[in-house]
């Protein structure tokens, strides 16, 4: 955590602790008394650099050593990182998104069958996937199509996750291929599950100068020519002149215009590279889910 101020004593009758004791108790480092608005400015400029961050009590630092620690960085591309932080196993998920006054509760009655793919997979995108009615089982990042399908899916869900998609893709993109191929049945990507069906639709993906981080970025839809208030963290973007013939673009960024969104022009297959998840409209984009619900049940009505 880069701040500019230094955390101050706790002001909310909820803190429950000290923010310092807190990042400690937890590992996490964290630095104040940074101007972050010169920093920002450095890294739209220049891009996003590598940096080593460093605690010491008594002030002593070998900033030779950690500058060179720097440079090493190899830097994201070509970093597969999606294995590291997916599930080692299947598991289910039917807990649904918080609600005044309920809380989390469970759906008891699913419509729909859905696996999940866990490149990193966020829990509030498994209670959106719930509150729409899915029964959701979750596969580690390795799955392979004929894994996928034993499950009997009525649809496929994408996570998003870390890490370089191309890199990723190595694995994934043979699967959704298999899927595409195999299958009519809905596919829905989010973040770097975006990024990955892409790939295996034709199309590349690039490195960004310095990403899309943090909440209230505007995105347009082309479709419906609304404006959604998104949350992002992403790295990499698809190329969107690399579209193939068949894939629209659906959604793009209002800051750098940016894909944000594809979906086959024949199929029920879409993905955007925003967070709808995480709210920040605060429900601009839970319309996704729920369209995803919607051809599961064309496709069941078929």
């Amino acid at each position: 955590m880069v701040v500019k101020w230094d955390p101050t004593d706790p002001s909310s009758w909820r803190a429950q602790d000290e923010l310092a004791l807190w990042l400690k108790a937890h590992g996490r480092i964290a630095i104040g008394g940074v101007d972050t608005r010169r920093l920002t400015r450095a890294i739209r400029q220049q891009g996003a650099p590598h940096v080593a961050l460093c605690h010491n009590p008594e002030g002593l630092f070998d900033v030779e050593n950690l500058r060179a620690q720097a440079q090493a960085f190899v830097g994201l591309e070509g970093l597969d990182l999606a294995k590291e932080v997916s599930c080692t196993q299947s598991y289910k998920w039917n807990e649904k998104r918080w609600a005044w006054t309920d809380g989390y509760v469970c759906e008891d009655t699913p419509k729909y069958k859905v696996v999940a793919i866990d490149y990193g997979a966020k829990r509030n995108i498994l209670r959106c996937l719930a509150s729409v009615g899915c029964d959701v089982t979750v596969l580690p990042a390795s799955a392979t199509a004929e894994e996928v399908m034993a499950q009997k899916p009525d649809g496929v869900f994408l996570s998003n996750g870390p890490g370089d998609p191309a890199a990723t893709g190595i694995y994934a993109v043979p699967m959704i291929r298999a899927l595409l191929e195999q299958t009519n049945i809905p596919l829905f990507g989010i973040c770097l599950g975006h990024q990955i069906l892409a790939l295996a639709l034709g199309a590349k993906t690039i490195k960004m100068n310095h990403g899309h981080h943090g909440a209230n970025h505007p995105v347009k839809d082309l479709e419906s020519n609304k404006v959604e208030i998104t949350s992002m963290n992403h790295g990499f973007t698809v190329d969107s002149q690399s579209l193939p013939t068949g894939i629209l673009e659906t959604h793009i960024s209002l800051f750098d215009g940016s894909n944000c969104g594809i979906r086959m022009a024949d199929r029920p297959v879409f993905s955007v590279q925003y967070h709808p998840e995480a709210s920040p409209g605060p429900q601009d984009s839970f319309y996704l889910f729920e369209k995803f619900a919607s051809e599961m049940q064309k496709n069941l009505a078929a």
